[in-house]
């Protein structure tokens, strides 16, 4: 096992017993490959990340992508299998002095060092000079973690020494399998704990790919009722009564929004400016009542009239100007236009149904000829081979595939009133232009 040494935290080494304090994603952390859930190209018996493992082997390399899908995990995973110390800094806190303070250590031993850089994209240049020389000779493996394209983030001396390898967020069927190992390690606290399959279907499904995001979620449960069998609807209302705790007035605060929401809806511009009055009144903070106007210009007028998000957003902006009570006087201006202003929910229902099918499909890959090339690795990987360059097109309209592969979808259907009627003209024309049978 890896000697796991920390130069900002103490943390437990192989085989000491960890603190219950510890966070719980850090005590379920999986020991071999076969535990990790998801990233089956590097965890698969026959990838070569895991003959590396299995020759006792690491290199530096830089795990690209989103939080939350076994950076850290596989980071301590290669030291381990190498049998050298792993000291773990963020590139947040942590600076040159940092590092080689660990550089200085692994000297001392005479030995290799993995170096765990999390958030390394935040080091300048000048910082991931540093690591050069010490990757160079051997002194470090340098294993660095971010969410940002390294092509952009990091400097090209530094990526000549490292392996980029991509990591993808993970499915809801992996997180669910890491929920289930986290609720069997919580009942050797607590054996009464329980959370229902579907309860764990469906903190899997919002965690965004995020395993980190749903284990916390997770022990938010355990630490509100250690005794309980949480199923889906119980876990729901947990979720509930923590939204609520922002809640000034119990639910007069819901019923007053939903009031004034549904009069702009209903274009009746005096129940809208009546129900907002009442609210100030009441003592609502005049930024929430700013925010949800915005939401309801995108929501409920959307691109029938264009103009609404300005007009909110200008109302918000006043209010952060002048405060109240003149400030105040913009969301009354806001809600009255609001009111009278030509409706749709096309843009919305767009949202949504687009959302929707990202969620179902979030696994497959950007078309090639779609991705963004500037640097020499991206386009070694074939970036923007073959894409068409609308503004070199007759009437700038191109036609190419612009969906991942398998993946349809026509979202946007703008009603007949205001500017979405234009809208519908141009895409009718569109649509003929390139010969599209929709």
């Amino acid at each position: 096992m890896a000697q796991q040494v920390s130069l900002l935290q103490p943390e437990a080494g192989a085989g000491s017993e960890i603190d219950i304090n510890v966070p719980l994603a850090h005590r379920i952390r999986p020991k071999s490959l076969d535990e990790v859930a998801g990233q089956h190209e590097l965890t698969r018996n026959d990838s070569w990340f895991a003959a590396m493992m299995a020759e006792g082997r690491c290199i530096s390399c830089i795990f690209w992508g989103p939080p939350g899908v076994g950076k850290t995990t596989l980071a301590t995973m290669m030291a381990d299998a190498a049998g050298i110390p792993f000291t773990q800094l963020s590139a947040v806190s942590a600076g040159k002095a940092e590092v080689q303070q660990v550089v200085k250590q692994a000297r001392a031993r005479g030995q290799t060092w993995l170096l765990f850089l999390d958030e390394i994209h935040r080091f300048n240049k000048a910082q991931q000079d540093v690591l050069l020389p010490y990757i160079e000779d051997g002194t470090l493996v340098l294993v660095g973690a971010t969410t940002e394209n390294p092509s952009f983030s990091l400097n090209n001396a530094l990526l000549s020494r490292c392996r980029v390898i991509v990591l993808n967020a993970l499915e809801p069927a992996d997180i669910a399998s890491i929920l289930q190992r986290a609720v069997d390690y919580l009942q050797q606290q607590s054996a009464a704990f329980a959370v229902t399959d579907d309860a764990v279907n469906w903190l899997a499904e919002g965690s965004d790919g995020d395993a980190r995001y749903a284990i916390n979620a997770l022990n938010a449960l355990f630490e509100s009722d250690r005794s309980k069998n949480w199923d889906k609807q119980a876990v729901q209302a947990q979720s509930l009564r923590r939204a609520a705790r922002y809640d000034r007035d119990g639910d007069a605060h819901y019923d007053l929004i939903s009031a004034l929401h549904k009069s702009v809806r209903d274009s009746d511009a005096d129940a809208a400016i009546y129900w907002l009055a009442r609210m100030l009144e009441a003592g609502e903070q005049p930024l929430y009542i700013a925010r949800r106007l915005i939401r309801m210009a995108t929501e409920d007028i959307g691109l029938a009239d264009p103009k609404a998000l300005n007009i909110t957003l200008d109302a918000h902006r006043m209010f952060e100007i002048l405060g109240s009570p003149e400030g105040e006087q913009g969301l009354f201006e806001a809600a009255i236009y609001l009111a009278l202003a030509p409706k749709s929910n096309a843009a919305y229902m767009a949202e949504k149904a687009a959302r929707k099918l990202a969620r179902e499909t979030q696994q497959t890959d950007v078309p090639s000829h779609l991705k963004n090339a500037p640097t020499k690795l991206m386009k070694e990987l074939g970036h923007g081979v073959g894409y068409q360059y609308a503004h070199n097109a007759v009437d700038g309209v191109v036609h190419q595939q612009h969906l991942p592969d398998g993946v349809h979808g026509q979202f946007y259907q703008p009603v007949e009133r205001g500017f979405e009627r234009t809208l519908k003209e141009r895409i009718d024309w569109l649509n003929e232009r390139r010969g599209d049978k929709k």
